[in-house]
């Protein structure tokens, strides 16, 4: 199961050509992926504040097919391509309506931020959640 993660191209967005400048796309990932934890029951503001918990980005990569231009209206799908013992990857794939504009993908570690930061074991409930976003191809290959 994948989340939508819908935004529109702001002026400041671009470049003197109207043009989406190209770190614009890792920050609507990293948006993306707040809200995909947001819609698994894990908000992050909440991870932090009570549970002492985080998942700081460790990678990151973006392949660009098609420019995004001021004032379009864009979507990012996410969806879980790996889940490890201590970090995860998600896939973020972008659309201007049915047109794939770029795809993505963020690496992160489960974190405790109870003094120094320390990557910690996904515990089983949140893998459970995970996996149940996780890319149906890859499910499948997995099986």
């Amino acid at each position: 199961m994948a989340t939508k993660y819908s935004f529109k191209v702001r002026w400041g967005d671009t470049d003197p050509a109207a043009i989406v400048f190209f770190p614009n796309f890792y920050r609507w990932m990293d948006e993306a992926t707040h809200e995909f934890l947001t819609e698994l029951g894990l908000p992050t503001s909440e991870l932090i504040e009570k549970e002492k918990i985080g998942a700081p980005l460790l990678e990151s990569n973006c392949k660009f097919k098609t420019p995004l231009v001021f004032d379009d209206e864009a979507f990012v799908i996410t969806e879980v391509a790996e889940i490890h013992n201590k970090v995860f990857k998600l896939s973020h794939t972008f659309y201007r309506g049915e047109t794939f504009i770029a795809e993505g993908f963020t690496l992160r570690a489960w974190t405790s931020f109870n003094g120094k930061p320390k990557a910690i074991t996904i515990p089983q409930e949140i893998r459970e959640k995970l996996k149940a976003h996780q890319k149906a191809d890859l499910v499948a290959q997995t099986n």
